[in-house]
């Protein structure tokens, strides 16, 4: 594998567990603001 592929595998993962923090933030955001 060549190294500029690594680099944009990294960043896909990177992308990826990025946007899961994101969605579990927002899911966490609306079920705090739901119980208040």
């Amino acid at each position: 594998m060549t190294a500029s592929a690594m680099m944009m595998m990294s960043i896909a993962i990177l992308l990826t567990w990025g946007g899961a923090a994101v969605c579990i933030a927002i899911a966490l955001k609306h079920r705090n603001a739901d119980r208040e």
